[in-house]
């Protein structure tokens, strides 16, 4: 365990950053698992832009590698553009 002041607070300030990564990972999950089970284009085409954007929220904070994120909105779009 932490002896020093400093180490105490990094411990108290990662225990934040990871709840709150948690969540934004967590969340972004959930709004891509609900846009791939959605079969109704229109509605698809009104989720893919703010999927898309948590997405690029996740890589620029490298929660997720830009490489991933990538991969995961092309493919996203793909999807979408397949519906309608």
């Amino acid at each position: 365990m932490a002896h020093h002041k400093s180490a105490k607070k990094r411990v108290r300030q990662d225990a934040k950053k990871r709840l709150i990564n948690r969540y934004y990972k967590k969340s972004t999950r959930s709004a891509i698992k609900k846009l791939r089970e959605t079969e109704d284009a229109k509605e698809a085409q009104s989720l893919l832009p703010k999927v898309i954007s948590m997405i690029d929220g996740l890589a620029k904070r490298n929660s997720w590698h830009k490489n991933k994120a990538g991969n995961l909105k092309g493919k996203l779009t793909k999807l979408v553009n397949g519906l309608g």
